[in-house]
């Protein structure tokens, strides 16, 4: 969650530092710091909330230097302040540390501290590293780092400075990401790429277990006991402007748009020419292992586990392959039945989430073979993984996810037509049909935004509401979770939604004169029995708010609004259906006045449990 950057070189450290920070907000954060070494003395100045205060501490201060490292944190232990903010320092001030993750440990090395003489000034489990740094360090700091990192328990990436060696930065990954960029005479450390897009395109992807060397002259990579790493530099290909705003008001809205490129991106490829078979060459199973599976794990969490939803529908029916659903949280604790004939599907858009890489390294451990659906190369899921297959939704800024969780979809949904090609249940012609399909959505999701204006208008009433209900059944139900979910972390309304069928069981309750029901009909089959839920919750007062396909003017009929999506196969229709939600979530946060890009207590990469 929390963001890292670091600079060595002949320029002035800070404004990189700064800049570097910036490009790393939509991870999530709630103080920020640096520290730059000074001639040979570390300057910290660190402080609770948003950069812009960071910005003007600093502008009283004196912070010249061509070495240093910054921090944004997402406060896990200790409350958001000054004190707990990033870098922290040993007694002595020459060790200085920024870390993201968490030390599960921390509480015995501090009191084996405190025990042994050293002062702490802050409640977080980060300050024991540099304590401990105090205590190994014997003129060498590779070898102290390697040694204190020895003594670590959890997940985290660390990047130290010191006082005695000005002329090095020194990092150690454990799970948590980190990227190293590569310059002429200069050389630069992040938690991820879009802070160095502006200084350099050649990075280097830190593994778990490896310490890095940062000079002015190079970089070096080893495995924590003192093996030498060799690695391939990485190309980074994105647009720098792919990362800005472009022009919409908030990166959300931006991304919204990008949908129809992000689409066409991840079907790229993956469509034989004939239009009637998938290519996935990054997919090593072989037909014959894919009609040996007994059944597909799909484990995620937030947005991915919706888009994970969807997907099983779309395998199970189409492929005819059992398949389980999990919130990758919950994963490990079912002990669940996974051997070398299960599948297990990890779906993530940063690829590090936490909680999904603890299940994946759960299902490994018990035999199952890997696939992670990401939009990050390089990520730790796609690294963990037998095989990868990459979204290509380029960077997604906001906290709310968008573009990644229809691109997820695509994906999935690709997974199923082939798994339903290879096990034969999907016939040739049905598999042209949806192939076809995809290749429209584009241009249909292009349809679907320029109902923004009416939507935008909707949302502007929806956001005088305090709750909100989601309703529709399969597929829809799949996307009447993901409205929810949108509407409820940027605009803070209520949300919850509802397999329409289960009103009766005890919802209804909370119906009562002009509470907002969003009620998803897309699924033709299901057409009437939605309706008649629409019916239930209007007797009861309810402002039905209707999503349908073009043309159905039988639900719009039951509705006291209604937006429309283009037609498509039923398997697809979750991809289209979402998009409205989108936008009603986006309109509902802005009329309320919300920071819809960095909504409170979020954050994008969920790097801790």
């Amino acid at each position: 969650m929390c963001g890292i950057v670091g600079y060595i070189g002949e320029q002035q450290a800070l404004p990189i530092l700064l800049e570097g920070l910036k490009r790393l907000e939509y991870r999530g954060y709630d103080s920020a710091g640096v520290a730059v070494l000074s001639g040979a003395v570390p300057k910290v100045v660190k402080t609770r909330g948003r950069l812009q205060h960071l910005e003007e501490k600093l502008a009283g201060e004196d912070c010249p230097g061509t070495v240093g490292i910054g921090h944004t944190r997402w406060a896990t232990h200790g409350h958001p302040s000054d004190a707990n903010a990033h870098p922290h320092t040993d007694c002595t001030g020459r060790f200085v540390v920024i870390h993201n993750g968490i030390i599960e440990n921390f509480l015995s090395l501090k009191e084996q501290l405190i025990a042994s003489g050293h002062t702490f000034r802050s409640e977080t489990d980060t300050e024991v590293i540099p304590h401990l740094l105090e205590t190994y360090y014997q003129g060498d700091l590779v070898e102290a780092v390697r040694k204190v990192a020895g003594q670590l328990q959890g997940a985290y990436a660390l990047a130290v400075i010191c006082q005695d060696e000005p002329d090095k930065i020194v990092a150690v990954r454990k799970a948590s990401p980190l990227i190293i960029g590569l310059g002429e005479g200069e050389n630069f450390l992040a938690s991820d790429i879009p802070a160095l897009l502006k200084y350099t395109r050649r990075v280097l992807v830190v593994e778990d277990g490896e310490l890095a060397v940062l000079t002015r002259q190079g970089v070096t990579l080893q495995t924590l006991d003192g093996r030498p790493v060799a690695r391939q530099v990485l190309e980074v290909t994105w647009d720098a402007g792919q990362a800005e705003k472009g022009g919409y008001a908030h990166f959300m809205l931006k991304e919204i748009h990008e949908q129809p490129r992000a689409i066409a991106d991840t079907l790229r490829g993956r469509i034989h020419p004939d239009g009637r078979q998938v290519v996935l060459p990054e997919l090593g199973l072989t037909p014959e292992e894919a009609r040996r599976l007994s059944k597909i794990a799909i484990v995620a969490c937030g947005t991915a586990a919706y888009a994970g939803l969807v997907g099983k529908y779309l395998i199970e029916n189409l492929a005819g392959i059992p398949v389980e659903w999990d919130i990758a949280s919950e994963y490990r604790y079912r002990d669940p039945f996974v051997d070398d004939r299960t599948l297990f599907v990890a779906v993530s858009q940063s690829g590090e989430t936490i909680d999904t890489l603890a299940a994946l390294r759960e299902a490994r451990s018990r035999g199952a073979r890997v696939l992670t659906i990401t939009n990050v190369v390089g990520s730790t899921l796609a690294r963990e993984s037998d095989w990868a297959l990459y979204t290509w939704a380029g960077p997604e800024i906001a906290v709310a996810s968008t573009k990644a969780y229809t691109t997820q979809i695509v994906v999935l949904a690709l997974l199923a037509v082939w798994l339903g090609q290879v096990t034969g249940r999907l016939q040739p012609e049905a598999a042209a049909e949806i192939l076809a399909a995809l290749r429209a959505l584009p241009e249909q999701v292009e349809t679907v935004l320029h109902q923004e204006p009416a939507v935008a208008e909707a949302a502007t009433r929806l956001a005088r509401h305090d709750d909100v209900f989601f309703i529709g059944r399969h597929l829809d139900y799949a996307v009447a979770l993901e409205g929810q979910l949108k509407l409820k972390e940027i605009s803070y309304i209520h949300a919850e939604a509802y397999p329409a069928g289960e009103l009766k069981h005890g919802t209804l309750a909370l119906i009562t004169d002009g509470v907002p029901v969003v009620a998803v009909n897309t699924q033709e089959a299901l057409k009437e029995k939605t309706i008649s839920n629409i019916q239930e919750v209007r007797a009861r007062g309810a402002h039905v708010i209707g999503l349908a396909l073009a043309g159905d003017e039988e639900t719009a009929r039951h509705c006291h609004e209604v937006f429309y999506v283009p037609r498509t196969v039923r398997w697809l229709a979750p991809v289209l259906a979402v998009v409205p939600l989108q936008l009603l979530a986006y309109y509902a946060a802005v009329a309320r006045g919300h920071d819809v890009d960095k909504p409170r207590n979020l954050a994008k990469s969920v790097t801790v449990e």
